[in-house]
């Protein structure tokens, strides 16, 4: 679910990661109706932005990165151009982030706004 929407938010799993996650699920006594995720608290309830943000920091500084540089949004934002430049697809990045608006998705990936929209009105997900 998008954290400031409550939306949901749709994506997909490729067969290795959907393998790895159902492992994953087994591995820990999970089922596919659980988080992947839960919180350390709250088994019941799913890992909190701040534990997510602080197992990042952790990677990154366990794989000699500044954590100054490294962050969630920095990883999100990320992963959304890379998308964006694989694919040109910007309906499925803006889908992907949660966004209502599409110029809200091309303001995000900082692009030029008409060779974005012209692109999306081309593109299908």
């Amino acid at each position: 679910m998008q954290q400031k929407t409550g939306r949901p938010v749709q994506f997909e799993l490729l067969p290795d990661a959907r393998a790895s996650l159902l492992a994953w699920l087994e591995r820990r006594g999970g089922t596919v109706d659980d988080y992947v995720f839960p919180s350390r608290v709250d088994r019941n309830g799913h890992l909190s932005t701040r534990q997510y943000a602080r197992l990042v920091d952790e990677w990154v500084t366990g794989v000699g990165l500044m954590r100054s540089e490294y962050g969630t949004h920095s990883l999100r934002r990320t992963k959304a151009s890379i998308i964006y430049r694989a694919t040109g697809n910007l309906r499925a990045v803006q889908i992907l982030l949660g966004h209502s608006k599409i110029e809200n998705t091309v303001r995000y990936l900082g692009i030029d706004v008409e060779d974005a929209l012209a692109l999306a009105e081309n593109t299908e997900i």
